[in-house]
This record gives C-alpha cells, structure tokens and sequence, in this order.
C-alpha cells in the first residue's frame, strides 16, 4: 500500500469498516475482461481468514463465471462527507474501506447455508433470524474466503 498512512491494519478496525458497509463489489473474469457487481454479504473472521457471504439465484452470468474460474477480488467501502481543498488537487472524500483477494466456494451443506444466511440478515438488517433448510434450498449461497486484504481509510482531521 502506497500510504501507509492510511492503511488500517488491526483486524477490528477491518472489521468495523465491513460491519458499517452493507454492499460489497464482486469483481470476476468474464473472457479476460472484468466483471463486477455489487452484492449485499455478511461476513466474519474465522480461522486467520476473513469470510464474506453471499446469496443469489440459483443461476445466471455470475454462477457461470464462478463455476469457470473461483478466484475474485472484491472491495467494500464507506464513503464520507466531501473534502474540498483551496487547491483543487489536493480534495476528494473521507472514507473507509477494505479491498481483497480470495476464492468463491458454493455452499452446498444445508445447515451451513443457513448459517450463511442468518449472517447476512443479521448484517444487513441487525436482527438475527433462523432460516429453514426450505429457505436454505430455494437459493445458491457462496462465500469467499480471503486471508489476502487489507483496509484504508481517510479520517477527517
């Protein structure tokens, strides 16, 4: 990272900015050229690895890239009030984010899927609820598990 003075190292800190985000960028390889969108997730650190999940339908361009090639980048970030500087250069943004590498793995166990998903709802809407291997079943649920990541964040002085 090229400012270390803006990179966030303690892993609550990560933690806090992927809490406070609700929508992750999911970018894949789509015959060699990128391809992104965004997702709501939940998330944790686990085992040394921060694990981001995700559920979607059971089909479409995503799976497929996915199921060709597993490995994703993807970034989360909290943007802030505008900066506005007398020399125009030096504005921009106060935010928080975390951008990292890892591999998509389906989850096909139905207790993990529920697992993943009481996560995620918990982490969009606060509340914890449990979910039926029905529930479960009716979607594809996939995580990403990244031990490569890292956070960056401009706070206003």
């Amino acid at each position: 990272m090229r400012r270390k003075d803006r990179e966030v190292t303690d892993i609550n800190e990560i933690m806090g900015i992927l809490n406070q985000c609700k929508t992750a960028s999911l970018a894949m390889v789509d015959h060699g050229m990128p391809y992104v969108v965004p997702l709501s997730y939940g998330c944790e650190y686990k085992d040394e690895s921060l694990v981001l999940y995700f559920h979607c339908a059971k089909e479409g361009k995503k799976l497929e890239l996915l199921k060709k090639n597993n490995q994703v980048c993807f970034s989360v970030f909290s943007e802030g009030e505008p900066l506005h500087a007398e020399i125009p250069c030096n504005s921009g943004y106060y935010y928080s984010s975390v951008i990292g590498n890892g591999r998509a793995e389906f989850v096909e166990d139905s207790q993990e899927k529920c697992y993943a998903l009481g996560r995620m709802f918990e982490h969009q809407s606060g509340r914890r609820v449990e979910f039926t291997e029905a529930q479960a079943e009716s979607v594809c649920v996939f995580k990403i598990v990244s031990k490569e990541f890292t956070g960056k964040r401009k706070l206003k002085q």
